[in-house]
């Protein structure tokens, strides 16, 4: 869907030069021509896991979108000299998205998230968006990869309430890797992995300001809700990996060798 041309390579990921808006247009195109696709909405831990595990690489490589939600990915692009227009983020896309389906009447899935966040989420979006339908939701115990009877009833819920849109709130890499197994089995369907994007709707999390957003710093206010869970990520891995991300994107801009 992407032409080459209308992306950014970042350590091998395409990036789409894309704003929140074209990407919306690029689903409703999409659907209306009875087409569907996956969006991989691409932070910094997950651009550092497909440059560091081959099979996550492999796993998400079908999809018809990577875009940027991650300001640390912005602002390589502009080192890079290939400026993307703005982050799309999937807790926005969520809303943003939702809201032009309710208009054509396009049914959305939820499934993931921690025990009913799917159900309060699903309510959020319908007072947001007048008109939406929520065809279903669909919350996976824990340990549900290693049981082989969920994935069967969960393309039969899916079969039965034919949604146009799916958000799968699971976490990287587990979205990725349900979406990976049911997108060939339901290509008229758009895939969008949103990460934490139930709890904050549900209200179980706080988003940060939008001031702190634009200045990337999200990760600050998820880690000082979740500590235990996030330091590792966000303090060991994630700020090491985004100084050496800024790094070699200033330096590829003028060495084509790195590129």
């Amino acid at each position: 869907m992407i032409k080459l041309h209308d992306t950014v390579d970042l350590f091998r990921m395409p990036l789409a030069r894309v704003d929140e808006a074209g990407c919306i247009e690029m689903v409703m195109t999409s659907l209306a021509a009875r087409r569907g696709g996956w969006i991989v909405t691409a932070n910094l831990d997950i651009l550092r896991r497909h440059v560091l595990d081959r099979g996550f690489r492999e796993l998400v490589r079908p999809a018809s979108l990577f875009v940027a939600d991650g300001m640390p990915l912005v602002w390589a692009s502009v080192l890079r000299g290939l400026p993307l227009p703005q982050r799309v983020s999937g807790s926005d896309l969520i809303l943003t998205l939702s809201a032009r389906a309710a208009r054509h009447a396009h049914p959305v899935f939820l499934i993931g998230g921690d025990s009913g966040t799917a159900e309060q989420a699903a309510q959020r979006l319908r007072s947001q968006c007048p008109g939406l339908r929520v065809a279903g939701t669909w919350y996976p115990p824990p340990g549900f990869e290693r049981d082989p009877a969920h994935m069967p009833a969960l393309r039969d819920a899916l079969q039965a309430a034919q949604p146009a849109i799916v958000y799968v709130a699971l976490g990287c890499p587990k979205q990725d890797q349900l979406i990976g197994a049911l997108y060939p089995d339901f290509p008229q369907m758009w895939w969008i992995g949103v990460g934490i994007s139930f709890s904050l709707l549900a209200g179980r999390l706080r988003r940060a300001p939008r001031w702190a957003q634009r200045a990337g710093l999200e990760w600050a206010c998820r880690l000082w809700q979740e500590p235990r869970r996030l330091a590792v990520r966000y303090l060991v891995h994630g700020l090491p990996f985004a100084l050496l991300l800024l790094l070699m994107s200033a330096l590829a801009r003028w060495l084509p060798r790195l590129r």
